[in-house]
């Protein structure tokens, strides 16, 4: 007989804390080993978490709209039928303990005033936001006023410190009491405003709130238009033989492999076989070091069906054959559309590629997926009249052609290895071995 805390799990090395959505089971509810307990949702993507054992719930120790840091416990599991001891359970946590385990440098907060677990209009702050609040002498009024990105408008860890790090030119003199609603703000702007009172837009409008997965992607897409001066680069490629050979063979791929045949891993095996070629394209910035990748980690972005965007990421995509690579791709599209892919899937990625052809566009400007430097874009592929060159002269005839839109970050990616990059992308597509065998 004993009582086993079910702990937050790990779900990737920069996922530090994620928010409880909804409990699947209540307390005095039988539970089985690896049955889905509570449904959370990090800023990479949603999943449940299963019981470790069967047992009984005895205790649900944190509510749905809570924010819990990894290895945290969230319930406690009776495995032998014995009842519940209130107080073998912590409660709170004192703020310095939560800071020292906090994702990032520790506060020290013993000469500050602390800060109250939620005002009085009930907005609650976690012990995590409350101990940079204290340390960075933010009163409650101040606090107040910040706008939060987190669930039903909380300010999250990555609000305050935004606010911390431009408190001065934000000034906290511009700032007015945050309006409370019942619904969540909006967060569409990276940064930290006050909340204007609701406005009125006329009867002949429909208002639609932003779900929590556009939310994070809008953040996303400004903070790295704010992070990397972009610049693209765009080439067009023949593709007729790539085309040509796919169109052969798709029918025998599914018969032999069981799986389709897309241009996705084709375009991926492309850019692999460039990023070896050119190393510097797979690398990260932090400050003034430039992280050179040795793993090739190909991120796919994918349109959901809600229209929002995910991106798995194919790790060591290098290693697969075209196969392989076929099936990972066919995989974790269908994974990514049924909301199954865990946390670990969509990060980590080193590279990015997105298909916009995929919705009739011939090219984009693509923004970088943060922290990497470099994303590219493939366009619809199109029939086109085109200058043949042979060793005979030059003729014209009806290609296959399409557009790689490659988006780099300037501070890093020059216009020599980015343009000569997305070259080389196409050099590959464009020499395709068209007596390849699956």
């Amino acid at each position: 007989m004993a009582q086993v805390e079910v702990l937050l799990p790990k779900m990737g090395e920069s996922v530090a804390e994620a928010t409880i959505t909804k409990w699947l089971k209540a307390e005095g509810d039988t539970i089985e080993s690896e049955e889905s307990l509570v449904e959370i949702a990090t800023d990479k993507v949603d999943s449940e978490v299963p019981a470790p054992e069967d047992g009984v719930i005895a205790k649900i120790l944190v509510q749905e709209g809570d924010i819990v840091e990894v290895g945290k416990p969230i319930a406690i599991i009776s495995t032998g039928g014995e009842s519940f001891v209130a107080s073998e359970v912590p409660t709170s946590e004192p703020a310095a303990a939560v800071a020292e385990k906090a994702p990032f440098q520790p506060l020290a907060i013993a000469d500050a005033s602390p800060i109250s677990t939620t005002t009085g209009g009930g907005r609650f702050y976690s012990p995590l936001v409350r101990t940079i609040a204290a340390k960075e002498g933010i009163e409650m009024t101040e606090l107040d006023a910040v706008s939060g990105s987190g669930h039903n408008g909380r300010v999250t860890k990555k609000d305050i410190l935004y606010y911390v790090k431009n408190r001065e030119k934000i000034g906290s003199s511009s700032l007015v009491p945050r309006v409370e609603t019942s619904a969540a703000p909006n967060s569409t702007k990276q940064g930290v405003q006050a909340v204007m009172p609701s406005k009125s837009y006329g009867d002949n409008v429909e208002i639609i709130e932003m779900d929590r997965m556009r939310k994070l992607i809008a953040d996303h897409m400004v903070n790295s238009k704010h992070t990397s001066p972009h610049v693209t680069s765009m080439v067009e490629v023949d593709v007729t033989n790539l085309v040509n050979w796919r169109n052969s063979v798709k029918d025998a791929f599914l018969k032999k492999e069981g799986e389709k045949l897309t241009f996705t891993p084709l375009f991926i095996e492309a850019i692999t076989k460039a990023i070896k070629d050119f190393p510097l394209i797979n690398v990260s910035l932090e400050g003034d070091k430039i992280i050179r990748k040795k793993d090739i980690n190909v991120g796919m972005a994918a349109a959901l069906p809600s229209g929002n965007l995910i991106v798995p990421v194919i790790k060591n995509a290098d290693h697969f054959n075209l196969t392989g690579l076929a099936k990972k791709v066919n995989d974790m599209a269908n994974r990514a559309r049924a909301g199954k892919l865990t946390p670990d899937e969509i990060q980590g990625g080193t590279y990015t590629m997105t298909n916009v052809g995929t919705f009739g566009n011939v090219m984009g400007t693509p923004i970088i997926n943060q922290p990497q430097v470099a994303i590219m874009a493939v366009g619809a592929v199109r029939k086109k009249p085109a200058v043949i060159e042979t060793p005979q002269g030059d003729s014209l005839g009806i290609r296959q052609m399409m557009f790689l839109s490659h988006s780099y970050d300037h501070r890093v990616v020059d216009g020599a290895l980015g343009g000569s990059f997305v070259r080389r992308v196409a050099d590959y597509l464009e020499q395709f071995d068209v007596t390849r065998e699956i």
